[in-house]
């Protein structure tokens, strides 16, 4: 096939619907996973992210974006330049891309990455459309970008066997990575309830209302940290759950803030401050799991 012909796909507006830097929200439970790696092969690391947060995330924005045509304010972009048929080539491609690309890493990281694909078209294929239903798009997302993410990063990161690593510490993680999933994605649904409308999609943010959907996170919230307690209390780690609560503090003070403006005026569930809440939280869980893994190198805690 023509390189020039594969690069038209490629144009100002098919980039920007990939929205590479949203991948940056994305990152922590890959940097969880390589945080509690015993041993780390890092080129198949180095791989492996690059892979998930430069080829496939973005890919699954570009798809979602794709089947969606929004043309309000979607995650990541203010204002979503017009959708076209590149948008759609560019995606199958990077899917391609990252699918084969995981060979590079191993079988199984490359059928996961596939799995990852083909639940995220589902979710947002018009006539499957995962995303309209409230309780199965929630699950859909808190399953596959949180516990299953998990999953395929510990497949890349260190010796990986169906066999023998579905112990209770690694199940422990994946559920917290879930939980951590499952309490920022009803957020990033908030300012969308009347656009999702419109498209025939019932978000578990609308199902819950404004007030309802920081109950929810909030509880999602607290179901990942007493997972983290349990987990960390098991490896004698209390520092570690200490060192989350004083990171994340920043994180708890915006989010209470922002209940209380939503909560007497609707109308702060805005992009703006979606956007601003997500941007804390992944700096501030970036850094956490940045520092654990560091610590597997100079024994702080």
């Amino acid at each position: 096939m023509d390189k020039t012909f594969i690069i038209s796909w490629f144009d100002k507006n098919t980039v920007k619907h990939l929205r590479l830097p949203f991948s940056f929200f994305l990152m922590p439970v890959f940097l969880f996973s390589l945080s509690q790696s015993l041993s780390v092969n890092w080129y198949t690391t180095i791989i492996a992210f690059i892979i998930l947060h430069l080829v496939i995330f973005p890919s699954c924005n570009g798809y979602n974006s794709y089947e969606d045509k929004d043309e309000t304010s979607i995650g990541g972009l203010k204002n979503p330049p017009k959708v076209s048929e590149n948008l759609f080539y560019a995606t199958l491609f990077l899917d391609i891309v990252g699918v084969l690309g995981g060979l590079l890493v191993s079988r199984y990281f490359s059928l996961f990455v596939l799995i990852f694909v083909l639940m995220s078209r589902a979710y947002s294929y018009r006539k499957l459309r995962l995303k309209k239903y409230p309780f199965i798009g929630f699950l859909t997302v808190f399953i596959f970008q949180g516990g299953f993410v998990y999953l395929m990063a510990s497949s890349a990161i260190t010796t990986f066997s169906v066999t023998s690593y579905f112990t209770i510490n690694n199940i422990i993680c994946m559920s917290i990575a879930s939980f951590f999933i499952g309490s920022i994605y009803p957020l990033t649904q908030i300012y969308q309830h009347e656009a999702d409308k419109k498209d025939g999609v019932t978000s578990i943010s609308y199902k819950l209302g404004y007030v309802g959907t920081f109950i929810f996170s909030a509880f999602f919230f607290s179901m990942a940290t007493l997972f983290l307690f349990y987990y960390f209390n098991i490896k004698h780690q209390q520092l570690a759950l200490l060192l989350f609560l004083l990171i994340m503090l920043p994180v708890i003070a915006k989010l209470s803030v922002w209940f209380n403006k939503v909560r007497r005026d609707t109308s702060h569930a805005n992009f703006e401050n979606t956007m601003t809440l997500n941007l804390l939280t992944s700096v501030c869980m970036n850094s956490y799991f940045v520092l654990l893994i560091l610590n597997n190198y100079y024994i702080w805690f």
